[in-house]
């Protein structure tokens, strides 16, 4: 099937596409929040940046998570195999490009001490299922003590 749009319009839809902060990302991000789970975001580890600016950083547990877009990144569920027809050549170079890319910064950051998770859209839609794989990924949240007898006193000093 041919496009129906102009190849201008289709060059300003696509040019609409965010790589950051995105709807899927977005949802990953509020659940983990309201569970307590603290991050970084893309990529940030300190002072330096990690391999393929991982969605969420969790330097002090050394885990990563991609949000990946099940097309944009070439998953194996059905939107991800959906080949399009128009200028088939493109899309395939571009989408095996972004899988090779993927996977070597996935080596990357492995190699480097890191643990990493790829949530793909399509697992969204299952919320309780994401929940158990984001939680056994991360492992406990830290407990925060509001005990006083822990903070410094910052009172007289025996005058």
């Amino acid at each position: 099937m041919a496009d129906r749009l102009t190849p201008e319009k289709r060059s300003w839809n696509m040019s609409r596409i965010r790589g950051k902060n995105t709807k899927p990302e977005l949802l990953v991000r509020r659940l983990l929040h309201a569970k307590g789970y603290r991050y970084r975001l893309h990529g940030g580890a300190g002072k330096s940046r990690l391999p393929g600016n991982p969605d969420l950083v969790f330097a002090g547990r050394r885990k990563v998570i991609f949000v990946n877009g099940c097309f944009w990144h070439f998953h194996d569920c059905r939107v991800g195999q959906h080949a399009p027809k128009a200028n088939a050549t493109f899309w395939e170079a571009k989408r095996t490009r972004t899988r090779n890319r993927d996977a070597d910064q996935c080596r990357q950051l492995e190699e480097a001490g890191w643990e990493v998770l790829t949530v793909w859209e399509c697992e969204l839609k299952d919320g309780s299922a994401l929940e158990n794989q984001l939680v056994q990924f991360l492992g406990d949240v830290a407990v925060h003590r509001n005990d006083s007898t822990l903070r410094p006193h910052h009172g007289s000093h025996g005058t």
